[in-house]
């Protein structure tokens, strides 16, 4: 279990707030009509940050992963390159 330094729990929740607020502003624009070009930048900003908040997760995560097992000879490669490719 992935348990994140509070500094960093802050960090994520501030991108994912952001996420969502983005998400709301393109729900509205969508229902004003806005115009495409509009909504696709909207939509990109609110996917930057997502992808943001998961990286920032999946570090910490490595970075215990390889102090609490001693080193990178026993971290689950295969299991953290899957986690990273689910971001792309």
């Amino acid at each position: 279990m992935v348990q994140l330094p509070q500094d960093e729990l802050d960090q994520v929740v501030k991108r994912l707030r952001r996420a969502q607020g983005q998400i709301g502003g393109v729900l509205r624009m969508i229902a004003e009509g806005r115009d495409c070009e509009d909504i696709v930048t909207q939509l990109s900003a609110a996917s930057r940050a997502l992808d943001r908040a998961g990286v920032a997760i999946i570090s910490t995560g490595l970075k215990q992963c390889l102090v609490e097992s001693g080193g990178a000879d026993s971290v689950d490669t295969a299991k953290m390159e899957k986690l990273f490719l689910s971001l792309a």
